[in-house]
């Protein structure tokens, strides 16, 4: 029998970063990007970069259409939800308290992205309930590279 610990450190498979965005001016429309330097406070050009413990902030693909499906509505993109990275085919949660990689970018979980106001007026009324538990994780930076669409992401 596996032991916990063993259990919360085994991932059934690699995920892929899908999307990048960044804010460059606060309460603007995200920049999308197939591309970004990612520097020690977090990425080139975002406004909220700062080094801290929200340098990056990281959603799962797959929660987009739980939220979208929260809220009847056929799809939610995600600039909506303000997030820097999209990724799919591992579980953010499962990176807990973890560093991980994204192509030669090491991060670092600092802990989950809680739904902020700003989804009731970008989601519409119940918006903020239905991102809770799906608003992904924050993430500072160890190592600094280049990402792109297409990169591994995979615990360290």
């Amino acid at each position: 029998m596996k032991s916990l610990k063993t259990l919360i450190n085994t991932h059934a498979n690699t995920g892929r970063l899908e999307w990048i965005g960044i804010r460059s001016i606060r309460r603007e429309p995200m920049d999308i990007l197939e591309r970004v330097e990612v520097t020690m406070a977090g990425l080139n050009g975002d406004h909220s970069s700062n080094g801290g413990k929200r340098s990056v902030t990281l959603i799962q693909h797959e929660h987009l259409s739980a939220i979208a499906s929260f809220l009847k509505l056929k799809t939610v993109t995600p600039d909506l939800l303000r997030r820097n990275l999209v990724v799919s085919g591992i579980n953010l949660v499962g990176l807990k308290a973890r560093t991980f990689t994204i192509g030669t970018v090491l991060l670092q979980t600092t802990g989950i992205c809680a739904p902020c106001s700003r989804m009731e007026e970008a989601l519409g009324h119940g918006g903020y309930t239905a991102v809770r538990g799906h608003g992904g994780i924050t993430a500072s930076v160890l190592q600094p590279g280049e990402i792109k669409i297409g990169d591994r992401v995979s615990p360290a």
